[in-house]
Order: structure tokens, then sequence, then C-alpha cells
């Protein structure tokens, strides 16, 4: 059986960690199947969003397998943390948008698949944390840089220095998430979204990602230089001028991605 199962239904893909018995725990096998998946949907003309999710009620991803860490030696353990930061980062650089729904425990792996995720919803009875130094290591799959830069230094270090659990309630506070609602209505609440994402036009969204991406990493001078030149693509677009169009008609738009 699959670990990781696509479905695609109306221009969105409903990626599931299907590995209910185990928390949906991150393995090598997982890795390797999200990588696979990822590239596949990159490429996937009949794909506009992506949303992650875990199989079952209880956990999005309740963190990596101990089994495949607790043998490591320091050569394999950087191995592995760079395999699982390069699988992530593809996910992050994805050209579409993805949509983490967290169903249940996000933990360490698993929260920080979702910091990969473009947006984060939430159920609930959704936990977060990087419980990582419990064990005697740190995050390893990109937690330490990406959790700073969404929530701020000082939050970060006190969730990753205490490795305690944050309700979703707290994560929306602290801008982990975005939105929080009951369990029964994560999957329509994240198909909701991917749908409003599939009525934009999907240029700009591409151009969007890549400028917020890009331009986090940059000083805000060059950033605003980067943000202008992407607009000044778009404006050359069959998409702009639809859009235009379209408002002034007061009509729906009908994006090409031309």
């Amino acid at each position: 059986m699959s670990q990781v199962l696509l479905e695609k239904i109306d221009r969105i893909a409903w990626v599931t960690l299907n590995r209910p018995d185990k928390l949906n725990a991150l393995n090598h096998e997982v890795l390797h199947e999200l990588e696979r998946v990822f590239a596949d949907l990159e490429q996937d003309v009949e794909v506009g969003v992506v949303v992650v999710t875990g199989a079952g009620e209880k956990a999005f991803v309740a963190g990596a397998d101990i089994g495949e860490l607790k043998d490591l030696d320091t050569a394999g353990a950087r191995v592995l943390a760079l395999r699982g930061q390069a699988v992530f980062q593809r996910i992050e650089s994805m050209p579409k948008p993805v949509i983490a729904a967290v169903n249940g425990f996000a933990l360490g792996g698993g929260c920080e698949l979702a910091l990969a995720c473009h947006i984060r919803i939430a159920s609930e009875n959704a936990r977060f944390g990087l419980p990582e130094v419990s064990l005697g290591i740190i995050p390893g799959y990109g937690g330490t840089q990406r959790l700073p830069r969404l929530v701020g230094k000082g939050v970060a270090l006190d969730l990753i220095l205490s490795g305690e659990m944050t309700p979703a309630a707290d994560a929306l506070r602290m801008g982990l998430v975005s939105r929080v609602v009951p369990q029964a209505e994560l999957r329509a609440t994240a198909e909701k979204l991917a749908r409003t994402l599939l009525s934009r036009g999907p240029l700009a969204l591409r151009s969007a990602l890549t400028a917020v991406n890009e331009g986090l990493e940059m000083p805000q001078e060059q950033g605003l230089l980067f943000e202008a030149a992407l607009f000044g693509l778009l404006a050359a677009t069959t998409d702009m001028q639809e859009g235009m169009g379209a408002f002034l008609e007061k009509r729906q738009a009908q994006f090409k991605g031309l």
C-alpha cells in the first residue's frame, strides 16, 4: 500500500500521508514518495492547487520515524537532514499554491512539513510542536529556519527550546496557521480555499509565491525592485488583460495562464 495517496478532483490534488497506524510518521519511503508526487504535480497542467493532509483524525504527521533515527551516526544524520530539507524545499518552491490541512498532531517533521506549505489551516484538535530537544537533537528538516521567519525569533525559540506542543488556537494567534475550523469542516474549508485560489490568475499566483519566497531572502530595497520586475512582466500577459477586462465588465475572469 502506498504511504502517500494522491487524488485529483477538479484541478485540486489531495496528497494524503497514509500511515495512520504510525500517526503518519515520516520515514525514508514517505519522503521518497512525497518527492515523486510533488515532482509530478509541478508538471501536471491539470492541477492548480495542492492540499496536503494526513490519514485519519488523530494526526497530520506526528514526526519522524524514531526507529530510523536512533541508530544514525553523524554522517548519516546529516545526510538524512539534507534529504528531508530537499524534499520540503521542493514543496515550498512549488509554483502552485500548497495548502496544509492539519488534522491532529503536527509534530517534529510534521510541523516542518506544514511550515513548508504556503498556507496552513488547522482543525480545532490540531497540535503543533518541535519536540526534538527532548530527544537530544534539533529540528533537521527546516524547522529552525522557517519557524522564526514565520512567527518571529522569540516565539520560535520558545517553541523550539521548550519542545512543548501548541494548540491550534494559540497557533492561530501567533500566526503559525491562518485559519482554525472544527475537525468535521477541515476538508470542506480546504476545498473552498483551493477553489478560491483556482479562480485567480495562475501566472499571478506563481509570481506572488516567487515574490514572497525569494523576496524574504533579500534586503527590502532589493525585494521591492524584484516585486516591480514581476509586476511588469505580468502586465504583458493575456491573463492581465482578461482580469482587468472582467473587472470592468463585471464578470468572472477566465484565466488561461498566458
